[in-house]
């Protein structure tokens, strides 16, 4: 099977990426550089991981990187970045297309493939009104209820579940974990129920070493910039004691690394989740050997309350189950021991491409 997987970058990866590909010189340097920082990892299906030669990553959304292969095989100069794309799958000969960014790369872009790809797979793990993914051939991911309404869009959809990094080992054997709660993650308008416990968990700053890595949105960064304090937008500042535990964003190795230092990882869904849960987080945190303390939901088979990890109701449950924890550090590390062993083994990348194979049918 020739393997085709375009994935798209957070804007806020975009600094380090530069950093670390700064001495890359052509795309497949490049690629290799991305990889083996292990940004979405998770997702990274098993061949695209190994660099076997039938598979090709694309991340369709990096000007810089696709300007780069498109210069390497002849293509203008001012070809579209959807050109490039194209190109590259033609290239490469590409038989099976899974797309992480079906919001740029919908159904029209999909009725445009070359002739030699047989089928098309999307990821989406969130509500998408407006969306086109009809041409698709399958809609993937693992919240239930998203997949149910993609169904009602007349679409297929198929349950699917990011995977256990197996350069996770290095970072979950660590014993020394200075941090005892830490959160990494996004801030914006639609994590309004996710600021609410984060203000409560920052309040147990004086007592707790407490670290929060937030990505701002764009309007977060305006609101609190000097020109946006002039500005009616306090509603999307963060409030002053969530700003004295925050740090920078972290992306790639240097969030495993962090979460390696960790005893409990804080976990929030966005408000526009339902009860599903699942997100890539849990996987990243359970795989680092931490105790996952997320909100109670759906969580995919294996995160069980209480054996693999522990959940919370509310801000006022979050900090009460911190309180908990930190005062049983035993009970903290065997129900960490257990998330770890179980993603290792029941999420590992082996599974997780065989069950990409079986979607195929």
């Amino acid at each position: 099977m020739r393997l085709f997987q375009n994935s798209a970058l957070y804007p806020g990866y975009l600094p380090r990426l530069r950093q670390l590909t700064r001495a890359s010189t052509g795309y497949a340097a490049h690629v290799n550089a991305f990889l083996d920082d292990r940004f979405g990892a998770p997702h990274f299906l098993q061949p695209v991981l190994a660099r076997e030669e039938s598979a090709f990553l694309a991340n369709g959304d990096n000007a810089i990187m696709q300007r780069l292969w498109a210069a390497e095989n002849g293509l203008a100069a001012n070809a579209t970045l959807e050109a490039i794309l194209l190109a590259q799958i033609e290239a490469h000969r590409t038989e099976v297309f899974y797309n992480m960014d079906p919001l740029r790369y919908g159904s029209d872009f999909i009725r445009n493939l070359p002739g030699c790809v047989k089928r098309s797979l999307a990821w989406r793990a969130a509500p998408s009104p407006g969306a086109r993914f009809e041409a698709y051939d399958l809609v993937v991911c693992n919240f239930p209820s998203i997949l149910e309404s993609y169904r009602r869009a007349g679409w297929r959809a198929a349950y699917f579940t990011p995977a256990y990094d197996p350069e996770m080992d290095l970072y979950a054997a660590n014993s020394n974990r200075p941090i005892d709660v830490i959160f990494v993650g996004g801030y914006s308008r639609h994590h309004r129920q996710r600021a609410q416990v984060l203000e409560a968990v920052a309040a147990l700053r004086a007592r707790f070493k407490v670290v929060f890595h937030l990505d701002r949105s764009r309007l977060t960064k305006l609101a609190e910039s000097p020109l946006g304090r002039m500005l009616p937008l306090a509603q999307h500042r963060r409030e002053p004691k969530i700003r004295a535990v925050s740090a920078e964003p972290l992306f790639g190795r240097a969030l495993y690394d962090a979460l390696s230092m960790a005893k409990v990882v804080l976990n929030g869904a966005v408000d526009m989740a339902g009860t599903d849960r699942g997100n890539m987080r849990c996987f990243e945190a359970m795989g680092c050997g931490c105790l996952l303390l997320s909100d109670a939901g759906q969580y995919p088979a294996g995160m069980v309350e209480g054996q693999t990890l522990s959940t919370y109701r509310d801000a006022a449950d979050a900090v009460a189950q911190i309180d908990a924890h930190l005062a049983a550090p035993a009970d903290t590390t065997r129900i960490a021991a257990a998330g770890r062993d179980m993603v290792r083994s029941r999420y590992s990348k082996q599974d997780q491409w065989d069950k990409f194979q079986a979607l195929l049918g």
